[in-house]
């Protein structure tokens, strides 16, 4: 009896393991496909309208992305300028939220369960609910339409998130390490700098990385906070898509391909660091 019991308990077990292999499939399939037919289009491989059922014109050429900087000619800086206030953004936001975290994760008291989740509402709310104040402040402080100024606003967007990521890490961690250090002499700064900044390092990559994605596709905020001198690349494709401009699905494919280089070479850079990424059990193999 107990060896049949034992059989039916496993034959389900692997069933629902098959059931969620699949599911987690099928969510891949329906999240990658926009992007893949993106990149086909881009390379000249396109529907054909004109049979039934519709079929494939493959005519692969690079020419739709080279045409990119002719249909926006300062396409090139844009997408330097969208690597700088990304990069800048997700470095500051990590830096002030890692301190911050960390301040609320050793602070005795009850102040973490009133500020923590106000930083989780903070990182929901709609961007239109605080852009436009933020964009008067802005210009009161003389930094709309500069580089700085949507670096800090960018960083201000994403820094909630950041904060509650790094709180949830921190509280996980075992304190011993922190406590010997101290007993030895070791101040603030060393204390951050010789023990939880190691410890911390990956967690720390992988939400900078997140925070760069999620900077890479801000648009309202830069829409509203910029002007001529600096425009981000979501800012400028939605020049591919206005009324004013006839749509060439091929070329505005090619810059939205060249688009996703930047954050998939990032990704793939530091996959490793992304897969010993956990929330509130620290690191593997390297703080339990």
């Amino acid at each position: 009896m107990g060896v049949i019991v034992t059989t039916r308990w496993t034959a389900q077990r692997r069933r629902a393991r098959a059931i969620r292999g699949l599911v987690v499939l099928v969510a891949i399939v329906v999240a990658i496909a926009p992007v893949v037919w993106t990149v086909m289009a881009a390379i000249g491989i396109l529907p054909n309208e004109n049979t039934r059922p519709p079929t494939l014109i493959v005519a692969l050429t690079a020419d739709h992305l080279a045409e990119v900087s002719v249909a926006e000619p300062t396409f090139w800086q844009e997408l330097a300028t969208s690597l700088l206030v990304s990069a800048g953004a997700a470095l500051l936001a990590g830096t002030v939220s890692m301190l911050a975290a960390y301040g609320l994760a050793r602070r005795p008291g009850r102040t973490q369960a009133r500020v923590v989740p106000g930083l989780l509402v903070l990182a929901s709310l709609p961007v239109m609910a605080y852009v436009i104040p933020l964009s008067d402040l802005m210009r009161r402080v003389g930094l709309v339409d500069t580089l700085p100024g949507l670096i800090l606003a960018e960083a201000a967007v994403t820094a909630p998130l950041a904060v509650y990521v790094f709180y949830a890490y921190l509280v996980g961690v075992s304190t011993e390490a922190e406590e010997a250090a101290r007993l030895e002499g070791a101040g603030l700064a060393a204390l951050l700098r010789r023990v939880v900044l190691p410890t911390a390092a990956p967690i720390a990559a992988a939400t900078v990385i997140v925070l760069f994605v999620l900077d890479w596709n801000l648009l309202l905020t830069p829409l509203v906070l910029t002007g001529i001198d600096v425009r981000t690349l979501p800012v400028v494709l939605t020049d591919f898509f206005t009324l004013e401009r006839e749509l060439d699905w091929p070329t505005a494919a090619a810059a939205l391909t060249i688009s996703l280089v930047p954050v998939l070479a990032l990704v793939g850079l530091l996959i490793r660091l992304l897969d010993r990424f956990s929330l509130g059990g620290g690191v593997e193999g390297v703080a339990s």
